[in-house]
């Protein structure tokens, strides 16, 4: 019965998503994964309208394409968040690609390791990138203008890969390994975890420098982690980075694009304006 529920829910969510292609991360074995290859399994917050995915072991990518007129040659690599320990991905995957469309981008929406595979999360963004970027002629995309997009822990893994893109994380295996890592833009809604230094500074582990791509963020102060995006601008700002931060007052944590929360009203709008000049 458990194994029907999951057939069915993937079944809807397909129908649900217009994706054009899936594309697995790694065609060999995934680096340091011990566990079989398979799909995802998932679940449902009936309360929410969230589906959850966990028990990646097979990294993929779902290319969602905007409509031919309206495509402006860029992409988004979408991180959904979930605490490294599962993927919202309709709330914070699926709907976040059709806006993106609507804006012109092409948007690769990430199924990246989890429960707690930080460190395969990383692997995986940043093949994901590779992959788009040596893949652009292919998808009528500019190699220059690819980006990453990511809520929660998925702005985590947005910030990791945006401070990390020199970090070998992996053996090359094939010639999308030898294009570059680093985003071109980054857009990080309520992101987590990037205040776990001392004192509630940076994270150790990210590297700010000059060479970080510009960065859009957006929190509220009643998230429980609004103080990531507050240290992780703070950083930007220091290592001379162009960083637009925008911090509310209402909206709390995980809200995506849903109607009726306050930040989820304003923050597209925001975004929307920052990624049109971002990829001028």
């Amino acid at each position: 019965m458990k194994s029907l529920f999951g057939v069915l829910l993937l079944m809807t969510l397909f129908h649900m998503s217009s994706f054009s292609q899936i594309i697995h991360l790694w065609n060999g074995p995934v680096p340091g994964e011990s566990s079989p290859k398979k799909p995802a399994t998932p679940t449902a917050d009936s309360s929410r309208g969230v589906t959850r995915l966990t028990d990646v072991t097979d990294p993929i990518m779902q290319v969602f394409t905007p409509d031919p007129g309206k495509a402006n040659g860029a992409a988004v690599v979408v991180c959904p968040g979930g605490g490294y320990q599962i993927l919202a991905i309709n709330l914070e995957g699926y709907e976040i690609a059709k806006w993106l469309n609507g804006l012109g981008f092409t948007a690769f929406v990430l199924q990246y390791r989890v429960p707690q595979k930080q460190e395969g999360a990383l692997q995986d963004v940043q093949r994901a990138i590779r992959i788009v970027r040596h893949g652009a002629k292919e998808w009528k995309l500019s190699p220059d203008k690819i980006g990453v997009l990511g809520f929660s822990a998925g702005g985590s893994l947005s910030a990791r890969a945006s401070t990390l893109y020199n970090k070998e994380t992996y053996p090359k295996t094939d010639a999308a390994d030898a294009v570059s890592a680093r985003p071109d833009f980054a857009v990080l809604i309520y992101p987590a975890y990037l205040d776990q230094g001392a004192n509630r500074t940076i994270t150790p582990e990210l590297k700010i420098d000059s060479q970080n791509p510009p960065m859009f963020l957006f929190a509220t102060a009643d998230d429980p982690y609004g103080n990531s995006a507050l240290v992780m601008a703070g950083a930007l700002r220091d290592a001379k980075v162009p960083a637009e931060l925008h911090f509310y007052a209402k909206g709390g944590h995980g809200y995506g694009l849903r109607l009726g929360n306050p930040a989820a009203d304003v923050w597209p709008l925001l975004a929307a304006r920052w990624l049109e000049q971002a990829v001028k």
